[in-house]
């Protein structure tokens, strides 16, 4: 990477290197004193005592200040200015920006940026040679009345001796460092190019070889500073100026050390906290569902939305979860924070509660549990939660709240309605009850839950935010009704603005309900008696004629004959069989027995145990999900073609 300003029309011309140096002068009206960039066009004054003879090696000794007591004063100040300018930078690519800006004009009129490849994270030892490669960022932004552009060094021009800006060159560009530019490298101490050594390593880094120019800044025009972190070498800054520019001093070697020292630290800084974000927004996007069921009946949607300051990774999370009987859960929830250990309980909470919808339970119950489950967890992580159930054959909805904003009901006429779901304490506060609410979800509906990052900022509160959601969903309705389920979720999330600064990660979950028509569904209740297999053959056989199914009646009536069969032997209240025709022909029976069966392998002489074993045989899927009344049994069959429920398009 290298930085430059434009260069000086002619010796008086007032460039933006001079404006640098003006701000360093002396106090009040006294002749003006040399800063770090070396004096000004006017005769140097005498040397004071104790002054070194020119020429005296850096090595040897430090140079004291040859013009005046003001430049001691302003190198200090300078350094001040230009490591709170470094210690700005929160990446690594806005760390060496800084670097440029606080080098270029002020000190040097170049500053090229060489990193090593990889670097280096944390404390861990980077095995192989000591690899280097050209750095480039972007231009630095209009901040600057005068900005200078960093770039990388590829041909320096003859004009200026300098690198031009410019893209990073390919991997060719990658140099494996010789043993003298690595051990000045492991040294961590500046370097004028002013012996064989120094200027080898010089010519190495933008020699020829490089795509650098023949012959490079003679003596002490040209400073190499190591760029150390705690452990490791993190790269090479070498810093130039012009031949109309008085050279390099040996106190300019301890300025040079400091800016290197401060952005070697800003980057071991910017490398672990891009590390740690990373991790952390990896964890919580492999603890979102990869991709959202189908079931039938629903059509499901969502957006997720990091917040727009990366390392602040929240705890939002959404899911939909199939259900026995078609229904299917909608949740969404919030961990409280904003760091890696929110992500880790979000994904707890999400298993738990993927585990709490298995056992068939009520929307509060699955709160109360999780409620449990996040106390154990400890008392300081708590989380807002919102659990809904859908059912499209009833055509009802069910929700509960855990402390979570309200979700919002878009009605098929295009009206949003903020659903009044009693909202309940956050999950972890402990000792509290919840309430479900049940009510009628209208076919057409489309039900929207959502994080507080979606209806909550610094100028708006939650209450504000939601009449604002459902104002958004209105208007989006007026334009396309039933606008798109996908269109709707970018509609959403768009009024956030993508440029946005957010403070909070959004989830949106959204649910079309399309439910499933009644002349698809027959149901009936059985007692447990030993004539009810054959009434439930004769009640498959007219079902399946009704609808036309005559294909399927063979194996169908079997099977519905074994499972009863299997039901009356251990129910001991009347027992459920319901026929359900969507994508594929579904059978489920349903008794009071917490017993669930499984296959077993017959023996000769056995003259049971081949029940499960011809549904095994003839269903394309088939199995048993315990309730918390009991059990189902149930399998599935493909449907011929001509015969499934037509899916509504969105």
């Amino acid at each position: 990477m290298i930085a430059h300003p434009p260069p000086p029309e002619g010796p008086d011309h007032p460039t933006g290197r001079a404006q640098g140096r003006a701000a360093l002068r002396g106090r009040g009206q006294q002749p003006p004193a040399a800063g770090p960039g070396g004096p000004p066009p006017q005769p140097p004054p005498q040397r004071g005592r104790g002054t070194p003879p020119p020429g005296t090696p850096a090595e040897r000794t430090r140079d004291e200040a040859p013009y005046g007591p003001e430049s001691q004063t302003d190198r200090l100040r300078y350094l001040d200015t230009a490591t709170r300018q470094i210690a700005r930078g929160m990446d690594l690519d806005e760390t060496l920006r800084e670097l440029c800006r606080a080098a270029v004009p002020d000190f040097a009129d170049a500053a090229v940026i060489h990193l090593r490849d990889p670097l280096p994270a944390g404390d861990d030892d980077s095995p192989g040679p000591l690899v280097l490669r050209p750095h480039t960022t972007g231009p630095i932004g209009a901040v600057d009345p005068d900005p200078a552009p960093c770039g990388t060094p590829g041909v320096i021009t003859a004009a200026t001796g300098l690198p031009p800006t410019g893209p990073v060159p390919p991997d060719a560009t990658r140099r494996t460092i010789s043993g003298g530019l690595a051990d000045l490298l492991n040294g961590g101490r500046p370097a004028f190019c002013d012996n064989p050594t120094v200027a080898a390593a010089a010519a190495e880094l933008l020699g020829p070889d490089a795509g650098g120019p023949g012959t490079l800044p003679p003596g002490r025009r040209l400073i190499i500073a190591p760029l150390r972190g705690r452990r490791h070498v993190l790269g090479a800054a070498v810093l130039v100026r012009h031949a109309d520019r008085p050279a390099f001093t040996g106190d300019d070697l301890l300025v040079a050390s400091q800016l290197a020292t401060h952005t070697a630290l800003g980057m071991n800084k910017a490398v672990l906290y891009g590390r740690e974000a990373s991790v952390a927004d990896a964890l919580q996007r492999t603890m979102l569902p990869s991709s959202l069921p189908e079931p039938m009946g629903v059509r499901l949607a969502s957006r997720y939305l990091p917040s727009s300051k990366t390392a602040r990774i929240g705890g939002d999370w959404y899911d939909a979860i199939p259900l026995p009987g078609n229904r299917v859960a909608l949740v969404i929830g919030d961990v409280m924070g904003h760091s890696m250990t929110s992500a880790a309980i979000m994904g707890q909470l999400r298993t738990t509660v993927q585990t709490l919808a298995g056992l068939d339970l009520t929307p509060d119950e699955v709160l109360h549990h999780l409620d449990e489950q996040a106390e154990r967890l400890g008392s300081q992580h708590m989380a807002t939660c919102l659990y809904a159930i859908y059912d499209p054959i009833a055509h009802r909805l069910q929700v509960a709240n855990a402390g979570h904003p309200p979700p919002v009901l878009l009605h098929p006429e295009g009206r949003g309605e903020v659903l009044r779901v009693p909202p309940g304490a956050p999950i972890g506060v402990g000792g509290v009850g919840f309430e479900t609410v049940e009510m009628y979800a209208p076919t057409g509906a489309t039900l929207l839950l959502y994080t507080d990052g979606l209806v909550e900022s610094r100028d708006t509160d939650v209450w504000t935010g939601v009449e604002l959601l459902r104002d958004r969903l209105h208007a989006t309705a007026l334009v396309l009704t039933p606008p798109p389920l996908e269109l709707l979720c970018d509609a959403v999330v768009g009024g956030v603005g993508p440029g946005s600064e957010r403070d909070d990660d959004i989830a949106l979950l959204a649910a079309r309900f399309h439910g499933i028509p009644s002349y698809n569904v027959a149901y009936w209740f059985l007692e447990p008696e030993a004539q009810t297999p054959g009434r439930a053959r004769r009640l498959t056989r007219r079902t399946l004629q009704r609808w036309r199914l005559e294909s399927l009646l063979e194996s169908t009536e079997l099977m519905v004959s074994e499972v009863v069969t299997n039901a009356v032997r251990y129910a001991s209240r009347p027992l459920s069989l319901r026929l359900l025709r969507t994508d594929v022909l579904r059978c489920e029976v349903g008794d009071d027995s917490p017993f669930v069966p499984r296959m077993l392998h017959a023996r000769p002489g056995d003259e049971g145990g081949r029940g499960l074993f011809l549904v095994n045989q003839l269903a394309q899927r088939w199995g048993a999900t315990r309730l918390s009344t009991g059990k189902v049994v149930w399998f599935e069959q493909q449907l011929p073609k001509g015969r499934r429920m037509e899916i509504p398009d969105d």
